[in-house]
């Protein structure tokens, strides 16, 4: 019954005002672009993010992204560009979103050992809503249900509206500050508040889609065996704060590399309460990274009944080894 009910609580958002929340990875670091567009043109060869996410396998209607990016450094012009291509499923078909980005940054050296990297990103978003697998109220049986003993769905009064499809401009920018040492960033999402609303009924009433504000920011911290320097080897703290409208989850914790294995552990909490653990380990050989992360939740939800999360990350770097040096502590994000 708990599934009827949440199709019937996102129509009633769908019909007045869009309020629901961006896909955010656990592995964030592994979705640079997705993070923040000053992230665009980390490395100066082609970089390629792929990243798969399923959350709460158990519970029906579950959560499912995919992405898929492209960046890369053009020197002459100091400057980044990017794309990406994201696709959301939410509750197994009833809310499809599916967009196109470009990106771009510009960086300034502002002294010897700091930098400023500006991002904007443009992007064309398609939503579209299966009237088909929503429930109301007036279909469900208080014994039974909203299926009949033979085996079809109950009728309803509500009317099919005639447009279930959705397409808008989203913008966002963001800047990302960082030194050999240290890095900090804010994103802002959504600047236009662009509508999510299908239905179009009262539009003064939609305030359109929520701006989202993320922040990050960490360390580097090399690692160093006997008398050598591994300049692959680091630890890397970070945290990441975001707010969308009432909204918020604070990730804290740390990745620690190794040679060509990685690992890391974090903790996520939302504004009221602890919401996950989370679980990383990958390995890197030559142009590939790999990463696989699990969200143990710990909040009311309850581990059994949602099945946690799962993700998994592919990067490839076609920088060629030793190409440049960038003494600056944004490995973590190439």
């Amino acid at each position: 019954m708990t599934r009827y009910f949440l199709t019937l609580s996102l129509l009633v958002c769908l019909c007045f005002s869009a309020s629901a929340q961006d896909p955010i990875y656990s592995q964030f670091y592994a979705a640079p672009i997705q993070l923040n567009p000053a992230f665009a043109g980390n490395t100066v060869g082609p970089h390629i993010s792929i990243n798969y996410r399923n959350q709460w396998p158990s519970l029906q209607g579950s959560y499912v992204t995919y992405s898929a990016a492209y960046s890369q450094f053009f020197p002459q012009v100091n400057t980044g560009f990017g794309l990406m291509l994201l696709s959301d499923d939410a509750g197994e078909g009833l809310l499809k979103t599916n967009k196109v980005s470009g990106v771009f940054s510009y960086k300034l050296q502002v002294n010897r050992d700091w930098a400023l990297k500006f991002g904007a990103e443009g992007s064309l978003v398609q939503a579209r809503l299966d009237w088909d697998r929503l429930v109301f109220l007036d279909q469900i049986d208080a014994e039974i249900g909203p299926i009949s003993p033979g085996g079809m769905p109950f009728p309803t009064e509500e009317v099919r509206p005639d447009n279930l499809n959705n397409t808008y401009v989203d913008i966002s920018a963001g800047l990302l500050a960082y030194s050999s040492n240290f890095y900090g960033g804010v994103t802002i999402k959504h600047l236009n508040t662009p509508s999510e609303s299908f239905l179009g009924v009262n539009p003064n009433l939609d305030e359109g889609l929520p701006m989202r504000l993320t922040l990050q920011a960490g360390m580097e911290i090399p690692l160093t065996f006997g008398n050598n320097w591994r300049t692959n080897s680091f630890i890397s703290p970070s945290v990441m704060f975001v707010k969308q409208g009432d909204f918020g989850q604070l990730n804290a914790g740390s990745l620690v590399k190794a040679g060509f294995i990685f690992g890391g552990l974090w903790y996520r909490h939302t504004l009221t309460n602890g919401d996950a653990v989370i679980f990383v380990a990958g390995v890197e050989q030559g142009s590939f990274k790999i990463g696989y992360s699990y969200d143990m939740t710990i909040s009311g939800l309850g581990l059994n009944r949602s099945g946690g999360s799962h993700e998994i990350s592919l990067i490839i770097n076609l920088e060629r080894p030793n190409e440049v040096d960038y003494n600056d502590c944004l490995n973590l994000f190439r």
